[in-house]
């Protein structure tokens, strides 16, 4: 049997999808990953999430504040910086290039 792909090819583009759940505003973790598995993307367990959320952080492409709640635990937000916004549209434009290549590959095959 052939193995399921889906989870290495998601690997490679989850930074690029989390910011991208972040364009249209502040967000924390649980809905970060409630918006990527309503796009399709499957369920993105937190020990995968977080890191990279905590990554993005580091390299200013995100910023967090801790917020109290009212009941329950604290959360974490989430939103994009500018450096962020520049990055998530210089990467997004060379990964929609990268899709097109491999659409490309796969409907034509190698040119033939």
């Amino acid at each position: 049997m052939t193995p399921d792909r889906r989870a290495s090819w998601l690997k490679g583009v989850l930074d690029l999808l989390v910011l991208a759940s972040l364009t249209g505003g502040e967000s924390y973790g649980y809905e970060i990953a409630k918006t990527l598995a309503d796009a399709g993307l499957g369920q993105i367990k937190g020990g995968t999430l977080y890191p990279i959320l905590n990554r993005l952080e580091e390299a200013g492409l995100v910023s967090a504040e801790f917020r109290a709640a009212d009941r329950g635990p604290g959360r974490r937000y989430y939103h994009l910086t500018d450096v962020g916004r520049v990055t998530l549209a210089e990467q997004s434009g060379l990964w929609l290039e990268f899709d097109e290549s491999v659409r490309r590959m796969l409907t034509d095959g190698a040119g033939r």
